[in-house]
C-alpha cells in the first residue's frame, strides 16, 4: 500500500473518546497520523532521554551504489553524522550511532544496537540508484512491498546480507530474491506503523516543501534492517546517485547539509507532537482559535486550479446558511445541486487547511461530514486531485 506524504491515513486507537482522537490529531497540524497506544515514554519520563538511534547505510567493504562514482557509504554517513551533530544540540536527546566511520555493520546488527540502547527511533539513511534518470526523495516504513519498485528497492538493499559471514544463521533461510520472504516481516513492527508513517511523513513534507525535491512520496516495503528494529523506524532514500544532477547535489557538502536539516527537523517535530499528544489527553476540547492557530503553523499543500470545501450538510430543505443553524460553524455556504441544497465549510486550495477545518467541523457535531474538490466549478473525485500531478 502506497501511503503519500499528503494523503496518509489517520488510524487511532479505539479505547479513545472520539474528541479526544480530534485532539490528537490536531495538534500533530501536519496531518500526519499518531499511534496513541504506543507512545514513547521519553516524552513524558524526564529521566529517560529521547533516544535517536542513526544508521547510515553500508560502509567498509559494501559500498552502496556508485552511480556516476559516487559512493552511497560515504554520502549517507556525511549526512546522518550532520543529523547527529543537530539533534545532539536538543536538551533531552540522546544521539547513538550505528557506524561513524567507513565501516562494514551487519544488517541484524544495525538493529540489535537500536534494541539494546531501547531507543524511540530508528533512522536509516540511503541513496537510491535506478537504470534511468530517476530522482526524487522517497521514504519507507516496514510493510508488504506495494508493487514491483518498491520490492526491487527493498531486495537490493537487503542483499548486503550476502556480505556477511554468516548471513545463513543471522536470518534463518531469508533469501532477500523470494517475494515470499517478504510476508513475514512486518509482525514485530506491526504496532509501530502508526508512529512510523508519522515520522516518515514529517521527514518526507520537508524534503518536499523546504528544498522543493520531487516527492516520490511516504511507502512501505519489507527492509529487513527496519524488521530487525522494536520501535519506530524509518529508512530514507535520499535521491538518486544515478540522476546526473541529484547524484551531484548529494555528493555536495551544501546538499548533504540541507538533507540533514531537513531530517533533524522532522525528528525534531515528531518528538513535540508526541508531547503535544500527551498533553492533549488531559484537555480534548478543540477551540477555533487552535484550529486558525495549526493552520498557520501547518505546512501548505497548495493544489492549483483546486477548491477544497467541506460538506457538512445535505437536503431538500432549503436553510439560511447562518451559524445558528449549523451548530455556531461560522462560514457556511449553501451551494444547489440535482434538487438538493448541500451546505459547505470552508473554501480554499490548501488540502492542509481543509483537513483541519474538516476536523473542527467534526468537533462540532458534523461526524458525517467529509472533505469534497471542485475544479473550475466541477465537483472531482477527492483522490484523483490527491493524485493528480497538478500540485
Amino acid at each position: 500500500m502506497f501511503f503519500n506524504s499528503g494523503f496518509l491515513k489517520y488510524q487511532f486507537s479505539t479505547h479513545l473518546t472520539y474528541t479526544m482522537k480530534l485532539k490528537l490529531f490536531l495538534l500533530a497540524c501536519l496531518g500526519i497520523a499518531i499511534a496513541t497506544t504506543t507512545y514513547s515514554t521519553a516524552a513524558t519520563t524526564p529521566s529517560k532521554p529521547f533516544v535517536v538511534v542513526l544508521d547510515a547505510g553500508h560502509g567498509g567493504h559494501d559500498s552502496g551504489n556508485t552511480g556516476n562514482g559516487y559512493k552511497e557509504k560515504d554520502i549517507a554517513l556525511n549526512i546522518v553524522l550532520q543529523v547527529g551533530k543537530l539533534l545532539e544540540k536538543e536538551p533531552g536527546i540522546k544521539v547513538i550511532y550505528t557506524r561513524t566511520t567507513d565501516k562494514f555493520i551487519d544488517l541484524h546488527e544495525r538493529g540489535a544496537i537500536a534494541n539494546r540502547a531501547d531507543a524511540d527511533l530508528f533512522v536509516s539513511v540511503h541513496c537510491n540508484a535506478h537504470h534511468s534518470q530517476a530522482y526524487g526523495t522517497e521514504t519507507f516504513v516496514l510493510g508488504l512491498h506495494a508493487n514491483e519498485r518498491n520490492l526491487e528497492v527493498a531486495k537490493k538493499e537487503n542483499e548486503v546480507i550476502f556480505l556477511e559471514e554468516n548471513y545463513r544463521e543471522n536470518y534463518a533461510g531469508y533469501d532477500p530474491n523470494s517475494p515470499e520472504s517478504f510476508i513475514g516481516l512486518t509482525l514485530m513492527q506491526e504496532e509501530y506503523l502508526d508512529q512510523s508513517i508519522m515520522l516518515a511523513g514529517l521527514i518526507q513534507n520537508n524534503f518536499t516543501n523546504r528544498l522543493h525535491r520531487k516527492d516520490r512520496s511516504v511507502k512501505q516495503a519489507g527492509f529487513i534492517v527496519l524488521h530487525q528494529s522494536y520501535m519506530p523506524s524509518v529508512l530514507i532514500e535520499t535521491g538518486f546517485l544515478t540522476n546526473k544532477e541529484e547524484g551531484k547535489y548529494l555528493n555536495s557538502a551544501k546538499g548533504q547539509q540541507e538533507m540533514a536539516n531537513s531530517i533533524a527537523d522532522g525528528i525534531k517535530n515528531y518528538r513535540k507532537n508526541l508531547e503535544l499528544a500527551t498533553s492533549a489527553a488531559q484537555n480534548p476540547v478543540i477551540t477555533k482559535s487552535e484550529i486558525e492557530n495549526a493552520i498557520d503553523k501547518s505546512d501548505a499543500e497548495i493544489y492549483n486550479g483546486v477548491t477544497f470545501k467541506v460538506q457538512v450538510a445535505a437536503g431538500r430543505k432549503k436553510i439560511e446558511p447562518h451559524a445558528y443553524n449549523f451548530k455556531g460553524l461560522q462560514g457556511v455556504s449553501r451551494e444547489k445541486e440535482d434538487g438538493m441544497f448541500k451546505y459547505y465549510y470552508g473554501a480554499t486550495s490548501n488540502y492542509s487547511e481543509i483537513k483541519l477545518k474538516h476536523t473542527f467541523a467534526k468537533e462540532k457535531g458534523f461526524a458525517t461530514s467529509f472533505v469534497v474538490a471542485f475544479k473550475n466549478g466541477k465537483k472531482q473525485e477527492l483522490t484523483e486531485v490527491l493524485n493528480s500531478k497538478d500540485k
